[in-house]
């Protein structure tokens, strides 16, 4: 059966981006795969895709017909879509086993409330596709308190709409130590624990909205916490490990791991992973890009330069990621000899 991610997230929160890092990596560690761009607003995507919607249907085109607004032209289109999937959905087929990525719009209208989205996805999961949503989310909101709460409530939000097997990410985790000092840790963020402690920060943001809807800020903060629904992956979408880690927890979501290795041709990948694969945690991770990025950087930029200096020729980015795969499968082909 085939696989699928669905990339959603808001304007800015590295879409489009993180498509084209996936895949690379997927390439480079024996998987195929495809990327379908869904966002007729998308006209400078920095990957090729497979699929295009825009090749069908474009928001300046709706817009022009039908006298509407970048939101609302968007939605048009996902409804155009959505009553025309049967003809998209061939195109799909065609691709026949890739490993699907798809790049979606960025209206969080179409992830909270709009209904035709939802209905794409499910009409993809009874083609029995094996779909995980990824919801990216730029970790600069972590850093304020209030806007750490919206997009809490977003991200629930999709979860409720969608309902399908969902992953939230803070992507631009790299970038977290310039945006300014955390007022906790980083996991008391990526665990969604205790939002208790973040009602006196909400105060200090703003004494006069905290105080007019304290008791508005409590209910929010205990009604995410009852659910007990939202929690966070974090992405550097450049960094070797953090897309292991992340791919693992994609293809737990999935099944992938527990299907055939023949799948997608990455058989070393997938029995490194069932074994445990990368191991780092978000401790590791606040010590990589907050507690000492400098000292990371500096070491791994020494390392590069060394590499470089006795490769002959020097390789392209796309040679790196497959060599550092390379080098990451012996590491577990080893681990998996031993055990």
């Amino acid at each position: 059966m085939p696989f699928a991610q669905l990339v959603i997230g808001p304007p800015g929160s590295g879409k489009s981006t993180y498509c084209y890092g996936m895949l690379q990596f997927l390439s480079a560690i024996g998987r195929k795969a495809s990327v379908i761009n869904l966002d007729p607003a998308n006209d400078a995507t920095n990957y090729e895709p497979a699929l295009d919607i825009r090749d069908y249907i474009r928001l300046e085109d709706i817009m022009a017909a039908e006298g509407l607004g970048p939101n609302g032209g968007i939605m048009y289109a996902m409804e155009e879509l959505e009553n025309h999937w049967d003809e998209f959905l061939d195109r799909i087929k065609a691709l026949g086993r890739d490993y699907l990525i798809i790049d979606c719009p960025g209206q969080v209208e179409l992830f909270t409330h709009h209904a035709s989205l939802r209905a794409i996805f499910l009409k993809m999961q009874k083609q029995d596709y094996r779909m995980v949503v990824m919801n990216l989310i730029d970790s600069y909101y972590i850093t304020s308190p209030s806007q750490y709460i919206s997009v809490l409530l977003l991200a629930l939000r999709s979860m409720l709409q969608l309902d399908l097997p969902h992953i939230n990410v803070l992507s631009k985790i790299d970038l977290l130590g310039s945006y300014g000092k955390l007022d906790f840790n980083l996991d008391f963020y990526t665990e969604v624990h205790d939002l208790g402690h973040l009602v006196p920060l909400l105060e200090r943001e703003s004494p006069f909205l905290a105080g007019k809807y304290a008791r508005l800020n409590e209910a929010i903060a205990d009604m995410i916490a009852d659910f007990g629904l939202v929690a966070f992956e974090v992405l550097a979408v450049e960094d070797k490990q953090s897309m292991i880690s992340l791919l693992t927890v994609i293809d737990k979501a999935t099944g992938y791991l527990f299907g055939s290795t023949e799948i997608g041709g990455d058989t070393v990948w997938a029995e490194a992973t069932r074994q445990g694969g990368y191991l780092g945690g978000i401790t590791d991770i606040q010590e990589r890009w907050i507690d000492h990025k400098d000292a990371y950087d500096a070491e791994e930029r020494r390392q590069r330069e060394a590499r470089a200096q006795e490769a002959a020729p020097t390789l392209s980015p796309e040679d790196e990621w497959e060599e550092e795969v390379r080098q990451w499968e012996a590491q577990q082909g080893q681990k998996l000899s031993r055990g």
